[in-house]
């Protein structure tokens, strides 16, 4: 008879939350499990779910309300680019809508790809679905094109997916590898939404830009993490040596384009209305190239 301790391992294996029929169909009798619980090895949350003590908070609220870890949770969990959130999403069965719990979003729909009642993790074909459901497009995009870059799927996969949603559609024919951050697919999707055309994966003289608008408009972006001085002094150097060929640089950070996009908006627009996105006449020799 397989032992308490294997049980544990098992279960830590499972991600820290196993359901019952597949405890069982692993070999494990009911006499192990209720050994395992009473010396705290497992603790059921649910009728057919166990977790073990260590479990993560977000998929012990999945296993507690019999669902899966899907949308940002589960994007969270792979190590996806995701904006901030605190709520735990979940998916669950359409039956399920009794279920209430604080800071937790419930997911009815039905994903495209089959689930298991007896997973914790929706497949990542659901979990973009129900990202493109869930939060703005541009929040959406920033997670399918995380997904795309770190591989963990293809965008000719998902162009072929039947996604049953207008969003996830409209996401699997955009989504692209240009964007290095997620900050600067909203920045786009941003310009997009007051008809600005951003080029991405300019380089000049050597170096990447993060955005280009029109020939001499200059978009460079901070992320999330904070620049050491050795940082800032780079990005200085950079955007002097911008200014003396000719361009103008505007330098916005994650806080403004998440939180202030009016700002970014009416920056873009004023700039591109007093022509800095255009060539001068008498210049007749580019200096940027893509790649």
């Amino acid at each position: 008879m397989r032992s308490v301790g294997e049980l544990a391992r098992w279960v830590d294996g499972c991600g820290g939350a196993a359901h019952s029929r597949s405890v069982a169909a692993a070999g494990f009798t009911v006499h192990v499990v209720r050994t395992a619980i009473a010396l705290g090895a497992l603790e059921r949350v649910r009728r057919s779910w166990l977790v073990r003590p260590g479990c993560d908070l977000a998929r012990r609220t999945a296993a507690a309300t019999g669902g899966r870890l899907t949308c940002l949770s589960a994007a969270s969990a792979l190590g996806l680019w995701t904006p901030l959130h605190d709520e735990v999403h979940v998916a669950v069965a359409p039956t399920a809508s009794r279920v209430r719990a604080p800071r937790v979003r419930l997911h009815w729909g039905s994903g495209p790809a089959p689930t298991s009642a007896t997973h914790t993790d929706d497949p990542l074909v659901n979990v973009l679905f129900h990202v493109a459901r869930c939060v703005p497009l541009a929040d959406a995009a920033a997670v399918w094109e995380s997904a795309l870059r770190s591989g963990r799927t293809d965008r000719r996969i998902l162009e072929r997916v039947q996604w049953g949603s207008e969003r996830a559609r409209q996401l699997a024919s955009v989504a692209s590898l240009l964007s290095d951050s997620g900050i600067e697919t909203h920045f786009v999707h941003l310009m997009r939404s007051i008809g600005v055309t951003v080029a991405q994966q300019v380089w000049v003289d050597g170096h990447p830009l993060d955005g280009l608008i029109g020939d001499r408009l200059v978009v460079q972006l901070d992320g999330f993490a904070h620049h050491q001085a050795s940082d800032r002094r780079r990005d200085l150097r950079a955007d002097t040596r911008l200014a003396l060929r000719g361009f103008t640089v505007l330098r916005f950070d994650y806080h403004q384009i998440l939180f202030d996009p009016e700002y970014v908006t009416s920056t873009i627009t004023d700039a591109i209305a007093q022509g800095l996105h255009r060539q001068p006449l008498a210049s007749r020799r580019s200096v940027f190239s893509r790649r």
